[in-house]
């Protein structure tokens, strides 16, 4: 199956409709040139309505870590976005975002991912990201694994979610913005300028 089937077989996808209070809408930005890979968790309220991943604040520091711009991140082919469910879950009461439905990873992850063969850098952006790919957090959970970043390399780098939200953890670990953000952004650079 070629990498435009499973896009719109995602696109199409309507497996959690009854669950959620909208109308699903998937949103899966790759190609087959993607080289630098950005798994989060689910789509936010802004995303969903606009179609554009990381189309919020939080992108915007995620941009910020990575060391581009907004066109960049959007215009660049080597640059593709698939968090671990497509589609905005709706909002919890107090918690945020509902967490990304198990069903869509383990229905579209492996299929997708085997049609992206160029990924050298896959950012594993936040703790559902992380469990999925690198199985259950150990002790310490998402802190434990973005501080043995250099485990991963080259080929994976995890990170924390670039939401509000984590302003907090942010500033009880500047280690990750004095280590490991220069080093994401000079391997971003190295992708890019390819």
């Amino acid at each position: 199956m070629s990498l435009d089937a499973v896009l719109s077989e995602i696109r199409a996808c309507r497996a959690c409709a009854r669950e959620f209070a909208h109308e699903p809408r998937p949103v899966v930005r790759v190609s087959p040139q993607t080289r630098l890979l950005i798994c989060g968790q689910v789509p936010g309220r802004r995303v969903h309505e606009s179609g554009l991943p990381f189309d919020d604040p939080s992108g915007d520091r995620l941009r910020g870590w990575m060391g581009i711009d907004r066109e960049t991140f959007y215009g660049h082919r080597a640059i593709g976005v698939a968090a671990m469910a497509f589609c905005y879950p709706g909002t919890a009461a107090r918690s945020g975002d509902h967490p990304p439905p198990e069903r869509c990873a383990t229905t579209w992850r492996p299929r997708l991912l085997a049609q992206l063969p160029n990924v050298e850098l896959t950012l594993l952006v936040g703790g559902y990201a992380q469990a999925w790919a690198l199985g259950a957090p150990g002790a310490g959970g998402m802190t434990a694994t973005v501080a043995d970043w250099r485990a991963f390399g080259p080929a994976v780098l995890p990170t924390p979610h670039p939401s509000w939200r984590n302003t907090g953890w942010l500033k009880r670990n500047p280690w990750f913005e004095a280590e490991v953000t220069p080093y994401l952004r000079r391997r971003v650079r190295e992708i890019l300028e390819r």
